[in-house]
């Protein structure tokens, strides 16, 4: 009766009709091929039009088939049926009978089948009234406990972003188990009593797991439905879905996932019953047309023979395979093996839209490694088996970090400054305002004053304070303590002074050198304090010679810069010279600086992006430009002062290049050559911007690199192509990169993990803080060198294919919200989108137990409330990605060293948050609608904002829904615009626009004409 059957809709919902045998409508169609030239081409055609035409689910029939014959003894048999009456199963039904009653009528014998005692029907019947009252009710609790608080989507890394609207092309990449390895899963599995399902299930979730960085895991899996002896026989859709999570928490061993697995399994089998779309229904999942609901990824095990291979008398059988038809993937990711021969096969089917093959054998590769580890040791943790090939594994770890180059590792920051003096000592060294300071002249300057510090008793490691205003005596006092072999601890005059002090008790200098008109910010602490400005003839009658070298060494303290992080006491970091060396010759090279550049010195000398200005400039020997605050009114006023002192090249901060971005009628000079940005991540729309910009357009750096790895760790160069604008480049000369996971170990190209940061410009530590440079500075196991260590940066970032790091945030702004994995800098970027905001940062909150939410901070001209910014979301994001509450600042609350200060943000206040109450609906569509939703939905009230599935639609409902818009509102729209609009209004909109198309040009036109007549004005009726 199945394939007899076909499915009418009544009242918009779907009624299944079955045939009497008498009225088949099978009917095979039969095509000749024999003598001709192109018979292989001709049957790949049929084969590949068979596959892709669609049955009509109304007429059918809904089963097909196509006699192909090649020559008088060869021909090709297709078989086609409809997934809605057959399944795996019923396909070995099929041709096992198919068999048996070719050979009784090539015998003359009658059909030897006996009559069936039930139809697919009877069990459908059956299984309704089974799965009712006390068995519905356990069984759905069971699936409501079990997926409650499932993440929506498995987060894996994919090759381009997820389309809006999946369009299930696909593709498959086999995957073949030797003996051995097949052998050692069966004992493994025997040990554990687990079958061989649930060993390759476990393995799969650990990939996955590992894939996404995911330790909660969700794997769809399909179970033949036949567990009553009478069905076996029957052909028709049985199978049922199952979605097994597994926990992979806690870092389990081989024996304990397996233990966990086998328990869900055991659960979901149990449980099997209730239909997967009541499932759906009952843990009410967010709906979205770019993912299917609960999971992303399948696994099946085929332990049901297809039939392929079937007997049919007097005939030598065999299969053709798919041919050249397209493959359809349902998900993501669909593993599916089956055991043949003493070796387990398969393959991985996946979707085009999402993944490269490259990549999807990439993936099957750590499939096969993690189970040949299973099978090898099951007492290891999962965590910590490798996924990487040699072959891989050498690319992350050291083709990618090949970066060796020369420099001179052996001297010290004020020597090479030193160089440039004896080369060019007339150049112009350093510029401010209107002053000037040769090479020669700065360094005579310095080197007197350095040899009074040494009276002082400033040497190797010796500490000075240095907190002065931007000018030429910063530059002479922070050279001078270089040269009296001393490091320099930058300190700012602005800073408050609560923490001026602090930074000069915990630094413990010998002196500090500050300027008269603050003096009295930094003295107190015990120490000589000494005025550039003003106490300079203390030191005026020592020798301008160079200060001898002494014990002084590259491996000595060239400075201690303080930073903080978003909690604790502020750290000094400790950078010898060798890395200071190391940098600026890495910065030479990549920036192209020569003595001809006029370098921009910007940035406060007590943030690290100071060293890259300062002694990139004058260890090349170009002048250092120093800026005043005249520099920041404006961007006019900026690029205008570029011009005014020749600037070639600018280091900025990010965020400050995007307010300069955001005026396009400021022009960049020509004298400009390179930008340089770094900092923080920069935005997308900027960058856009920056590319829209006509006239000269610079080369444009982008770097990355925390304070503890001697300014920059990586770099590139920004092109016009929004797919790299995320990406932090290649790391610099003589530095090493890794993007490592929890246990340490190097992660697959194109997984998420935490930064690291090797090579020369690794720091000596914090300050006086043993514990905490243990915890933050560790061992280099990939360096190959004795001793040799490594930052951990706390920032997320991932390999791309080419071999460059993408940002990807930091590992503690990475929230997950009703199951979905957030990254709060994306809400960020397109909150600032909006024109009434110019800064915004978003929080994850929990200021009632158990009830996280997003909380946007923001700050503009203009006032937008929280009702205008939601709807500006919600246009741009998901809906889980949109914060309930929205706090407008004055200002963002920062730190004394300019960073967010985000323990500074208040709760929102209730006026914070959006609310949507009911808005009735407007006009006879939308009052149409509504009826129809609160009809399909069984609800009392539907308002026009309110969301088919947050009123408990889904798919099938849906489909009642597109049913009735057709009779009621006499309009075609297609099924997809309930999921795309899932609010009332917006579908009300779609609607209209279907409606209106159904005219032609002179019904509008007449339409128009009306309403001006009745309306008096066309633009009164919108």
């Amino acid at each position: 009766e199945a394939l007899r059957t076909t499915f009418a809709q009544v009242d918009g919902a779907p009624e299944q009709r079955i045939a009497p045998a008498e009225a088949s409508r099978f009917h095979l169609v039969q095509h000749d091929l024999r003598g001709r030239a192109d018979a292989e081409a001709e049957l790949g055609r049929l084969m590949a039009g068979e596959a892709r035409a669609p049955f009509d689910l109304e007429r059918g029939p809904l089963i097909r088939g196509r006699l192909i014959r090649l020559a008088e003894a060869d021909h090709v048999l297709l078989l086609t049926m409809h997934h809605i009456v057959s399944d795996g199963w019923s396909m070995g039904v099929l041709t096992r009978e198919l068999g048996a009653l070719y050979g009784a009528f090539r015998r003359g014998e009658p059909d030897p089948l006996p009559g069936l005692a039930v139809q697919y029907a009877d069990f459908a019947a059956w299984q309704r009234r089974w799965v009712e009252g006390d068995v519905l009710r356990e069984q759905a609790e069971y699936w409501t406990r079990t997926l409650a608080g499932a993440p929506e989507l498995l987060a894996l890394p994919t090759d381009r972003p997820r389309p809006a609207e999946t369009d299930h092309a696909g593709a498959v990449f086999r995957l073949e188990l030797d003996e051995e390895l097949t052998a050692g899963l069966k004992a493994l599995s025997r040990r554990h009593g687990t079958t061989l399902y649930m060993t390759l299930l476990a393995a799969w979730a650990a990939v996955l797991g590992r894939l996404s960085g995911q330790d909660d895991v969700v794997i769809g899996t399909p179970t033949a439905g036949r567990g009553r002896r009478e069905i076996e026989g029957l052909i028709g859709f049985f199978v049922n879905t199952l979605a097994v999570r597994v926990d992979l928490s806690g870092a389990p061993t081989v024996a304990e996932l397996l233990g966990r697995v086998k328990e869900r399994t055991l659960g979901a089998q149990h449980h099997q019953d209730i239909p997967f779309e009541q499932v759906v229904e009952r843990v009410a999942p967010a709906r979205s047309l770019s993912h299917t609901p609960l999971f992303q990824v399948m696994f099946a095990w085929q332990s049901t023979p297809t039939g392929a291979g079937a007997l049919l008398p007097g005939l030598d059988v065999g299969g053709v395979g798919a041919g050249p038809t397209e493959v359809r993937a349902k998900f993501d990711l669909s593993l599916t093996m089956r055991e043949a021969d003493g070796r387990i096969r398969g393959g991985v089917e996946y979707a085009t839209a999402l993944f490269e093959p490259e990549t999807v054998e990439r993936y099957a590769g750590y499939l096969r490694a993690v189970l040949g580890a299973m099978a090898a040791a099951e007492e290891q943790r999962v965590d910590g088996i490798g996924l990487l090939s040699r072959a891989e594994r050498r690319r992350v770890l050291e083709e990618w970090n090949a970066t060796g180059a020369a420099y001179p590792a052996g001297t010290c920051v004020h020597e090479r400054f030193q160089e440039q003096v004896e080369r060019a000592p007339g150049a112009t060294a350093v510029v401010s305002g209107e002053d000037r300071l040769t090479y020669a002249e700065l360094n005579a300057r310095a080197n007197r004053l350095a040899h009074y510090l040494r009276g002082l008793g400033v040497g190797p490691d010796a500490r000075v304070a240095l907190c002065a205003e931007r000018g030429p005596e910063m530059v002479v006092g922070l050279l001078a303590i270089l040269k009296a072999g001393g490091a320099y601890v930058p300190l700012d005059p602005g800073h408050p002074q609560e923490r001026l002090e602090y930074m000069l008790r915990d630094s413990a200098p010998l002196a500090v050198l500050t300027q008269a008109r603050i003096r009295g910010r930094v003295e107190g602490a015990g120490v000589p304090v000494l005025c550039l400005d003003g106490d300079a003839g203390r030191w005026a009658a020592e020798a301008d010679r160079n200060p001898e070298r002494g014990e002084l060494g590259p491996e000595h303290l060239a400075y201690v810069i303080y930073t903080s992080g978003s909690t604790g006491a502020p750290k000094g970091v400790m950078i010898e010279h060798r890395h200071v060396c190391h940098q600026v010759s890495a910065l030479q090279d990549a920036f192209g600086l020569t003595e001809r550049d006029r370098n921009l010195q910007f940035a406060s000398v007590t943030f690290d992006a100071s060293v890259e200005e300062i002694f990139g400039a004058l260890l090349t020997g170009a002048a250092l430009v120093l800026r005043d605050d005249g520099w920041l009114a404006g961007p006019g006023a900026f690029w205008s002062r570029c011009r005014e002192h020749g600037v070639t090249v600018v280091s900025l901060p990010t965020r400050f290049w995007q307010l300069l971005v955001d005026e396009p009628a400021a022009t960049v000079p020509a004298c400009v050559r390179l930008v340089v940005i770094g900092g923080e991540a920069v935005d997308a729309s900027s960058l856009a911007a920056w590319f829209r910009r006509e006239g000269h357009r610079p080369r444009l750096l982008n770097t990355y690199g925390p304070t503890e790895t001697t300014v920059n760790a990586t770099l590139r160069e920004v092109a016009d192509d929004p797919a790299r604008w995320r990406s932090i480049g290649r790391p610099l000369a003589n530095t090493r990169v890794y993007v490592l996971d929890g246990a340490r170990g190097p992660v697959p190209v194109g997984v998420a993990g935490e930064l690291y940061v090797g090579g020369a410009g690794v720091a000596r530590g914090y300050l006086d803080r043993p514990e905490l440079t243990a915890e933050r500075f560790v061992e280099d196991p990939f360096a190959g060198e004795p001793g040799a260590r490594m930052y951990r940066t706390g920032d997320l970032g991932r390999w791309l294919p080419d071999g460059t790091v993408e940002f990807l945030g930091r590992n503690d702004f990475q929230v997950k919200i009703r199951g979905f994995r957030v990254e709060l800098g994306e809400i960020e970027a397109r909150l600032v989108d909006h024109p009434g905001v110019r800064e915004a940062v978003v929080l994850a909150r929990q200021d009632a137990p158990g009830e996280q939410r997003l909380v946007a901070y923001y700050a503009g001209e203009q006032t937008p409330d929280a009702d205008a910014l939601r709807a500006h979301l919600l246009e741009r994001l998901p809906d889980y990605m949109v914060p309930a509450a929205y706090v407008r600042l004055e200002r963002l609350p920062v730190t004394p060293s300019g960073k967010l200060d985000r323990q500074a943000l208040p709760a929102p206040a209730d006026g914070a948050y959006a609310r949507r109450g009911y808005e009735a609906p407007e006009g006879q569509t939308e009052q149409a609608l509504a009826e129809i939703w609160a009809a399909v939905l069984g609800v009392e009230r539907v308002g026009r904002q309110d969301s088919f599935f947050e009123l408990g639609g889904h798919s099938l409902l849906a489909v009642q829904v597109i049913s009735r818009v057709r009779q009621v509102l006499e309009v075609e729209v297609p099924l997809r615009t309930v999921f795309e609009r899932p609010r009332l209004s917006q579908l009300a909109q779609h609607v209209l626009a279907a409606q209106l198309a159904q005219f032609d040009p002179l019904q509008i036109a007449h339409l128009a004409e009306l309403v001006r007549a009745s309306a008096g004005d066309a633009a009164a009726c919108p």
